[in-house]
């Protein structure tokens, strides 16, 4: 199979959630699922059409208690397209779902050039056998266009043939099954009507938050057709009836437009989505635009393993990542949805998962970067009501974000084995912070650009320090600083056994990348040119006894440790340890213990068991060297083996609920077990493409773990980070890859070129480059000019001096 095309053969009603969520495509300004165009949500199938940022908030009552929710908006659908032969009836899924009328089935996904391909043969009750062929684009050139194309043959038959092409506005969210107790009914219809002989149109609004929302549709037969348009409340199609004959190829093309009232340089929605259709091109010439557009992303995407299953998958990835976040993201006002643009699953909020996200796009689309990171800067005033309303000066971050930047994070959560509604603390997750804060300073060193540091960068960086230097409490008893009622990444822990107020103390990842935060904070007074300093500390009204306490806090915050590592939090090595192989043994699948253990009466908060890395993500985000300095910084003299010990002691006590566990774990076990991490790593990219959670993929994939994996490729094997002016390798190519090639933008410069083999590693700078770069690798660092390339040996995809558990 070829690196380039995820293909399914046969047609599996129980797979068509996986393949619809993974085949969709998008532009980064909307996405529609890949599912069949003659398919409604039926249970089975859910054709769904997202567009970047557009959310609605309804009321629903559910569990005895008023809920609110904002959703990512099912917009109408675009694809409907049928058939019948003669007067039979409409071509649907549960026709082709029969063995006896489907004669065969071939779905491909052309990663490469963005082209959804469906080839299926058919006979029906009279024994007419059809064979059909269809090709969709959602464009990647023209951000508000899509098409589909359908070739009609009939192989043994002659007679009347009709399509129908719809527009249907009458979806609701409904995609994911423990959300349907929720109002899901977003859309409000507005009105509907004809373009002119060969196009419909169709509009309504969102329900409360009032986006407008227009679909046009031009519909074209290579055949004399009859045509009769179709109107309900919501709803709109086009008949097309045609005369066909045996053999003879019928070909119906479908041209879309989607505008909505957020979009700049129109008039109305309406009028710009029946304008577009008018002007659009056919097919063919919509698909050389969208293919040239794909091929200019590829290029800035150069990464490539030998290992063609490895590829595949990794170019999967990348292709999904830039379906949600494309060049056409850089003009909006959104952020990364923690499912993408592919389905409805976490109501299409935004995380942490630009964490995951960042490192790779800063590397190849700077500016796509830095247009996500300006989405959390023009939510900085709802982060600064949010910490005032908790009694905090600063900027606190919502665990999950949406429209406009407040907490969206659900306070009920359905238990599916239980069946019980359950509190959710997952607000407490105060660390989501602590991630754009960094994010703001890798972008940073990774770019050099000072002016976004100057303009936005140090005001979101330093209020999310201002308030974690007020979150700290002194405590005359440890005579440091403390951090209460939180939670850390891990979402098995949400609060002590016994204790009635939800949070935990001290938290070890949230209290080190605290204090590296507030390290980076003062890090910015001292960058900043001094005129801009100045107005800045004057604007944000930063007393000299706040830089102060930022200083002290980053000197004296408590860290908790047990048994020579570093602990979770304060109060771990105090709980039971569980009984995994029971668990095992009784439930198989245990990744999902939180439901397990409270279906049986139990809680999680009761052991050392977690759900995903906790105290681990610190090894996965910061250097060796980092660490050592914060707990340096403390106080704390860093054990050699810190990490090794840390690693050893969590890895088994962790059970990976999450996609980005085996991601992180597997980043971990690289510096400790070559083949241990080359297992997770695999679990890692199969996650979604073989569905490893069970179902979850089919609401969406996970945006995180996709990127991870490619910036585990990127960073770990590759070894590249960036700090300060210098770019730095440390390699550790896996046994598993032969070769591994990146082409990388590092500070302004396009023509970053590493190659490297299990023997060597080879940097070149493109002659038309503006200027020297500076790479560290191991104890040597040079200097690279433009034209010019450095080598060096490698001895098993590592420096010859780094040792196996190096940095």
């Amino acid at each position: 199979m070829s690196r380039w095309l995820l293909v399914y053969d046969g047609y599996d009603p129980d797979s068509e959630g996986v393949r619809e969520a993974l085949c969709t495509l998008g532009n980064g300004y909307f996405a529609t699922r890949g599912a069949q165009p003659e398919a409604t949500a039926d249970g089975v199938h859910y054709p769904g059409t997202y567009v970047a940022g557009c959310y609605d908030r309804l009321t629903s009552d559910v569990a005895g208690r008023t809920v609110v929710n904002e959703d990512l908006v099912n917009a109408p659908n675009w694809l409907p397209l049928t058939l019948r032969i003669g007067d039979g009836p409409w071509l649907g899924p549960a026709d082709l779902a029969s063995p006896s009328a489907l004669l065969s089935y071939r779905q491909e996904l052309d990663l490469r050039r963005g082209v959804l391909t469906r080839l299926l043969r058919f006979t029906d009750a009279a024994g007419r056998v059809t064979r059909m062929a269809q090709r969709r684009i959602v464009s990647m050139e023209d951000p508000h266009l899509a098409a589909l194309e359908t070739t009609i043959v009939p192989e043994n038959w002659s007679g009347d043939l009709e399509i129908r092409s719809a527009l249907d506005g009458r979806v609701s969210n409904s995609g994911v099954a423990r959300y349907r107790l929720l109002n899901g009914a977003h859309l409000v219809p507005g009105g509907e009507g004809e373009n002119g002989a060969e196009a419909v149109w169709l509009s309504c609004r969102t329900a409360t938050s009032g986006v407008e929302i227009a679909l046009a549709a031009r519909t074209r037969v290579d055949a004399a057709a009859k045509r009769t348009t179709r109107e309900e409340r919501g709803w709109i199609s086009q008949d097309l009836l045609v005369e066909a004959e045996e053999g003879v190829p019928v070909t119906v093309e479908k041209v879309a437009a989607l505008f909505t009232s957020r979009d700049r340089a129109i008039e109305e929605p309406a009028k710009a989505a029946r304008t577009r259709v008018d002007r659009a091109a056919g097919f063919d010439g919509l698909l050389e635009r969208h293919t040239l557009a794909w091929g200019r992303l590829w290029r800035r995407c150069r990464l490539s393993v030998d290992g063609e299953d490895v590829q595949r998958v990794l170019n999967l990835h990348m292709f999904h990542l830039l379906q949600t976040v494309s060049e056409h993201t850089v003009d909006l006002d959104v952020g990364v949805p923690a499912r993408g643009l592919h389905g409805e699953a976490y109501r299409g909020h935004i995380f942490w998962d630009e964490l995951f996200v960042l490192p790779f796009l800063t590397l190849r689309f700077p500016e796509i970067a830095r247009s996500l990171l300006l989405y959390r800067s023009r939510r900085l005033p709802e982060a600064r009501w949010a910490a005032r309303e908790a009694g905090r000066r600063g900027a606190m971050y919502p665990w999950q974000s949406g429209g406009d930047g407040r907490e969206e994070t659900q306070w009920l959560h359905l238990n599916p084995r239980s069946g019980r509604w359950l509190p959710d603390h997952s607000h407490l997750q105060r660390h989501v912070g602590l991630a754009v804060a960094l994010n703001v300073w890798r972008f940073y060193e990774a770019t050099g650009d000072a002016e976004f540091l100057a303009e936005y960068g140090a005001e979101m960086l330093l209020e999310i320090a201002r308030f974690f230097a007020g979150l700290a409490t002194y405590s005359r008893g440890l005579d440091r600083y403390e951090i209460r009622g939180v939670m850390g990444p891990d979402e098995y822990h949400d609060g002590y056994p016994g204790r009635e107020e939800p949070g935990l103390d001290n938290n070890a990842y949230t209290n080190v990348l605290a204090v590296w935060v507030l390290c980076r904070a003062l890090d910015v007074l001292a960058v900043l040119p001094g005129d801009r300093r100045d107005e800045l500390v004057e604007r944000l009204g930063l007393a000299r006894e706040e830089i102060a306490r930022m200083e002290d806090v980053s000197r004296t915050m408590a860290i908790p440790f047990h048994d020579g590592v570093l602990s979770q939090f304060e109060g771990y090595a105090d709980l039971d340890e569980l009984d995994w192989d029971g668990y095992r043994r009784r439930y198989g699948d245990i990744r999902r213990l939180d439901r397990i253990l409270e279906a049986e009466g139990d809680s999680p908060n009761r052991y050392k068991a977690s759900k995903q890395a906790d105290v681990l993500m610190l090894f996965h985000l910061l250097s060796r060297e980092e660490l050592d300095d914060v707990l340096t910084r403390l106080g704390h003299v860093p054990a050699p083996d810190l990490m090794e010990r840390t690693i050893a002691y969590y890895l088994p006590r962790t059970c990976h609920g999450s996609t980005l566990s085996s991601l992180v774990h597997a980043w971990l076990m690289a510096r400790v077990d070559g083949e241990e991490a080359w297992h997770l790593f695999l679990e890692s990219l199969d996650s979604d493409i073989g569905d490893s959670q069970h179902g979850t993929t089919a609401e969406g994939v996970h945006l995180g773990a996709m990127a991870g994996t490619v910036n585990l490729v990127q960073r770990c094997h590759a070894g590249v980070t960036t700090q300060g002016t210098v770019l730095h390798l440390a390699p550790r190519l896996p046994a598993g890859i032969g070769r591994l090639r990146l082409g990388l933008r590092y500070r302004g410069n396009w023509g970053v070129d590493l190659s490297l083999s299990q023997d060597r590693l080879r940097v070149a700078l493109h002659p038309g480059v503006a200027s020297p770069i500076e790479v560290a690798c191991g104890a040597e660092t040079v200097t690279i000019e433009p034209g010019a390339a450095w080598e060096t040996p490698l001895a098993n995809g590592r420096l010859p001096e780094q040792p196996a558990g190096g940095r």
